[in-house]
């Protein structure tokens, strides 16, 4: 019998395949167009490039994309590849920004309840605040695109991360600390050595969940700032009414998403452990 997994991923295909076919027939043209000549469609005004473009359309596309990812023929006009590269960065750079803030303010707030009290306020105040709200303001102070979208993914990146290197500092077992006390190490060995196992967990759930949520961000971000990336590409491809190449960037959007998810994915299970 088919193991589990091979059961999942024959069924998974199979969900593809009928989806795809679906999707291929609802977009084919009604019969009556199918008769009409080029000229006549374009004189009778039918309306083609209305239409939501087939499966196949999009494939074809996006083999031609993907053959040739790193063209640059000018500043409107620029791989799929670079285009991923440049949001990639952004989303990174914020992304490491926000997790040399976070982690360290996170350990403060969960092993200190006087930080977590003179701080919560804050927090609390500034978490639920659309990241995009602080677009305009970023632009005006900064008066760069592309570092303000930088500053955007700090801002959507560093509250996951923080509160959950707090939450899981603050729910490290209490006797894990005191045989620590008992062999006399210091506070920063104690929480190297002891604290910071105990909680990696923790804080790598909040890493993943920051990762998603500056992925998601970016393509709004890049929409609103222009220029390069996966979420100018979109916008651009759309102003153009190029609906094949805005499903297949679309596509790519949420294939990079996964592979992100899946590389703190991992990461989180290197640190798993069982008692």
């Amino acid at each position: 019998m088919a193991s589990l997994n091979v059961r999942a991923a024959l069924l998974s295909i199979s969900f593809l395949i009928l989806a795809l076919g679906l999707w291929e027939m609802s977009t084919q043209p009604p019969e009556a167009d199918q008769n009409l000549t080029e000229y006549e469609m374009l004189m009778g005004g039918v309306e083609q490039e209305s239409r939501v473009p087939p499966p196949s359309a999009v494939i074809k596309l996006a083999w031609e994309e993907l053959s040739n990812p790193f063209y640059d023929a000018g500043a409107n006009d620029k791989g799929i590849g670079i285009q991923l590269g440049y949001s990639v960065y952004r989303v990174l750079t914020g992304y490491l920004a926000a997790m040399a803030i976070a982690l360290p303010v996170g350990f403060l707030i969960g092993m200190s309840p006087l930080m977590y009290k003179a701080l919560n306020p804050y927090i609390q105040v500034l978490r639920p605040i659309s990241p995009l709200a602080w677009m305009p303001l970023a632009l005006f102070i900064i008066q760069d695109s592309d570092a303000s979208a930088i500053f955007v993914i700090f801002i959507c990146s560093i509250w996951p991360m923080l509160l959950n290197t707090a939450f899981g500092v603050a729910n490290v077992r209490q006797d894990w600390i005191n045989v620590a006390r008992t062999h006399e190490l210091g506070h920063f060995r104690t929480a190297l050595t002891v604290i910071l196992p105990a909680a990696a967990p923790t804080i790598l759930t909040g890493m993943r969940i920051s990762i998603g949520i500056a992925w998601l961000v970016i393509v709004a971000a890049e929409m609103l700032v222009g220029g390069t990336g996966i979420g100018y590409y979109v916008w651009n491809e759309w102003n153009n009414l190029d609906l094949a190449s805005v499903i297949f960037s679309i596509l790519m959007i949420g294939v990079v998403g996964m592979l992100l998810d899946l590389a703190l994915g991992k990461a989180q299970k290197l640190v798993e452990y069982t008692e």
